[in-house]
């Protein structure tokens, strides 16, 4: 029987590094309308699900949602495994994805190499190609996390730690550690980067407001020429135009 695969972005205006930059500017659209565009694109999922706070304050990014044509979710604004869950059963997955709203130049095609691999699997487990896991070579913040709806439930009801309320993977697998959470409760998996675009070197992550510089930067060159460009273009910006403005720079 097929399986229903939901992508949920996890979306906030109240970030604590960086207030408001769910909607900062990024080539003449906010921040998630940029990552909602580019997921959209994705061809092995069933349904994109923008999962917000339930305040005030964050109704700004339901309205984007709406204009993006995406199903928004509201619920806990601090408990994002209930969050999650919530979204999911609202949604009917059986396959969670997990994308962070900080992660500005999702790689569609990656997302989908993620799914299939993980669809292709004879158990239930967590697979990621998020960030480097077990040298996959892949930069910070192009994939996803794709996990079984039935594991995030068992989470749900056996972590109560604040930290992993908070922090999805961390019920699974924590990338600082470079280690499975319980393997044998959740195996863990992921693909190789492909040769062409491992750099592992490479955060596109957007958590400052100097990694949003260097993100706005990144898109005022790159989307003008090409709305829907690689990861590959990114990294040929990068090493010929970015590091070299940098050096003349000092």
């Amino acid at each position: 029987m097929k399986k229903r695969v939901v992508l949920i972005i996890q979306a906030r205006m109240g970030s604590s590094r960086l207030p408001g930059k769910s909607m900062m500017d990024l080539a003449g659209a906010p921040l998630v309308g940029r990552i909602l565009e580019r997921v959209k694109r994705c061809i092995r999922l069933d349904e994109i699900v923008l999962a917000i706070p339930n305040t005030r304050e964050d109704s700004v990014l339901n309205e984007l949602g709406k204009s993006y044509d995406v199903r928004v979710f509201s619920g806990s604004e601090d408990d994002l495994v209930e969050r999650y869950y919530q979204a999911a059963i609202w949604a009917k997955a059986d396959i969670v994805g997990r994308l962070p709203a900080d992660n500005a130049t999702p790689e569609p095609s990656e997302i989908d190499r993620i799914v299939e691999h993980h669809l292709s699997l004879d158990r239930r487990g967590f697979s990621s190609n998020l960030s480097v896991i077990d040298n996959s070579g892949y930069p910070d913040g192009i994939g996803a996390e794709i996990f079984d709806l039935s594991l995030l439930a068992e989470a749900r009801d056996r972590n109560s730690d604040p930290l992993q309320r908070e922090h999805v993977h961390l019920n699974f697998y924590d990338y600082n550690l470079s280690q499975p959470v319980d393997v044998d409760w959740c195996p863990i998996s992921t693909i190789k980067c492909p040769i062409e675009f491992r750099r592992p070197d490479l955060v596109l992550d957007v958590n400052t407001q100097e990694q949003y510089e260097f993100m706005r930067c990144l898109y005022e060159y790159l989307y003008p020429k090409n709305s829907n460009f690689h990861i590959t273009d990114i990294i040929r910006w990068y090493d010929e135009i970015y590091l070299k403005r940098v050096v003349d720079s000092k």
